[in-house]
């Protein structure tokens, strides 16, 4: 048990023993201890101060001595000040949980709670390559994913390809037109790239035309309707659901291309998922729901046979879900699928990972659904992120503005190869060996530059700043953790070693740290947030780099010491190791 829950169970179990009345561990607070004041918890007790009719340094007198003498194995000591109960945790009590713990692969590891989560990411479109922003979102998605299966949930990951619509049969008509049968293999050109090419000269091909008939008069809506390369896309789409054969054929052949391309970067990158759904199977979903919502008059049919929703008083406008030629909309397919993906996994917890452009939709989604008294809905939770720009503003698909995704991992990589050659750490390692170091640090880099940061916070992507072996980064605590893994080569932790039976205060606040690595990993499902492990985990890395510099491991002043240091090592190795895990990132061995 970890020593914030001892601490509040033994709080309890004393002022309950001292006043003779229950108490709960909502009634006081507890925080590390401020640097400024000895201690190194602090319990908080002003709540208290009214109930039992006692000034505030009372009671932290009381209950301090209580808890030193009830628990001396625990608390060795205590001040107050201003009311503030400062408690002095014992240092048999840090050895007995670093002994314990220094090799064990469980720590922070949670029993099965049985429940069942669903997590939704990355969701491409097939018209076009992955890019950066999809990057923010598949990490997200994967490392959210994995710090909830870390904390005892049922995880399945799941992905939405968009593979049908208007925006796919623009880069089919593009290739028709232009291409002159080329492929990916006669061009040697990435298959989701080679499409993606055709979306852009889509683009300027429209825009050609859109240009010269405005310039003979016609108003941009008049043009649109007018173009021809935008004509033949709309009879494409008209002609792909109506079944056509030659244009499904088509579809599929570019689509394949597509997937090819996809299934070669989500292997680069580290991203899978347990179940794929695709757009062009779900987009029929959610009429009987509607039907259903008509009935019970949850949904209201207009004079054109359109369907709607009022959602008013929830300061939301009215919501169409039908068309009034009866075809869905983008909200009815969402409803069918989230039923879909419950009546399969029997889902508790479905998480959505979309960017906060989608917020009013995935608001108006769990509205709907809790309105049609699903029993999926209030399961649904959307994990919004800010977009990742550059430097230069917002990326834009259609333009051929985006920063793709497999130029970026191989310009990470090539950046990492000249950092570590100028540091000179490439000796003694194989070609193959750095070819897999120069992935793992430029990865690792990107992975993290991109997950330290809030997701609700917008970001700006800096590829040098990322890959700094002395910042906030990845590389840094790769290097830290390469040095731990160094030290434990060179020397051995006798298992049966004394360690003596105290601290030093530097010894002592890196082994309180690393018992904090729970509620870390803990906190970070609670919030669906892996920023809060890699802040914890570089900062412990920080301290363990200074704590390294300071204080010798290998020619510590005795044996004793020397053995306690490389506990700490090893744990804090091992920390590292699974914190950066639970981001996708892989830690080398040496570097």
């Amino acid at each position: 048990m970890q020593i914030v829950k001892q601490l509040q169970e033994k709080t309890i179990e004393c002022l309950t023993a001292v006043f003779g009345e229950p108490f709960s561990e909502k009634d006081f607070q507890i925080n590390q201890t401020r640097p400024e004041f000895e201690g190194d918890y602090t319990v908080v007790l002003f709540s208290l101060v009214k109930r039992l009719k006692s000034s505030p340094d009372s009671l932290g007198e009381t209950l301090g001595k209580s808890l030193t003498g009830t628990y001396p194995d625990i608390f060795s000591s205590f001040n107050v000040v201003k009311g503030f109960l400062n408690l002095s945790i014992s240092d048999s009590y840090w050895l007995q949980f670093l002994n314990e713990r220094y090799h064990d692969e469980s720590f922070g590891t949670e029993p099965a709670t049985g429940r069942k989560v669903m997590v939704e990411y990355s969701s491409p479109n097939t018209n076009k390559p992955l890019h950066l922003g999809h990057l923010r979102n598949n990490f997200l998605g994967w490392s959210v994913a994995r710090i909830l299966r870390e904390t005892g949930h049922e995880v399945t990951k799941s992905c939405v390809v968009n593979d049908r619509g208007i925006h796919i049969c623009k880069s089919m008509v593009a290739w028709q037109r232009y291409a002159g049968g080329a492929t990916p293999e006669s061009t040697g050109t990435k298959g989701d790239h080679f499409v993606g090419d055709y979306y852009v000269r889509f683009n300027d091909e429209y825009k050609k035309e859109m240009s010269a008939l405005m310039a003979v008069g016609k108003t941009e809506e008049e043009a649109d309707k007018a173009s021809s390369i935008m004509q033949e896309t709309r009879k494409m789409l008209q002609d792909w659901e109506a079944g056509d054969a030659e244009v499904l054929s088509l579809w599929r052949k570019m689509n394949g291309w597509v997937y090819e391309g996809f299934d070669v970067t989500y292997k680069r990158i580290g991203s899978d998922f347990d179940r794929t759904y695709y757009e062009s199977q779900t987009y029929l979903l959610g009429k009987d729901l509607v039907e259903e919502g008509l009935r019970r008059g949850v949904f209201i049919k207009k004079e054109d046979g359109s369907v709607w929703i009022d959602l008013t008083a929830e300061g939301i406008d009215e919501k169409l879900v039908l068309r009034k030629d009866g075809t869905s909309v983008y909200i009815t397919q969402d409803i069918g699928l989230a039923k879909q993906k419950y009546d399969e996994y029997k889902i508790d917890d479905s998480i959505y990972v979309i960017a906060d452009e989608q917020n009013y939709h995935m608001k108006v989604l769990k509205l709907i659904c809790e309105k049609l008294q699903l029993p999926f809905a209030p399961g649904i939770y959307h994990l919004s992120y800010g977009m990742v720009e550059l430097p230069s503003g917002k990326m834009k698909s259609r333009e051929g503005t985006v920063v793709d995704a497999d130029d970026i991992v191989s310009e990470m990589e090539s950046v990492a190869r000249e950092k570590t050659e100028e540091l000179g750490k490439v000796s003694g390692f194989e070609t193959q060996e750095l070819q897999q170091l120069y992935h793992t640090i430029g990865l690792g880099a990107l992975k993290f530059f991109l997950l330290r940061v809030n997701p609700k916070k917008r970001m700006i992507f800096d590829p040098a700043e990322s890959i700094d072996f002395h910042g906030f980064t990845g590389p840094f605590i790769q290097f830290n953790h390469a040095r731990i893994r160094s030290i434990l080569r060179k020397n051995e932790i006798q298992s049966s070693a004394a360690v003596g039976d105290s601290l030093l205060p530097v010894e002592k606040e890196i082994v309180i740290m690393l018992e904090q690595y729970p509620a870390v990993v803990k906190e970070a499902a609670a919030e669906h947030d892996p920023s809060v492990i890699a802040v914890y985990v570089y900062n412990l890395a920080k301290r363990f780099s200074s704590f390294y510099n300071d204080h010798s491991i290998a020619n510590a002043e005795s044996e004793e010491k020397k053995q306690l240091r490389l506990r700490i090592a090893g744990l804090c190795g091992l920390v590292i190791r699974k914190g950066m895990s639970l981001l996708g990132i892989g830690v080398p061995e040496r570097m």
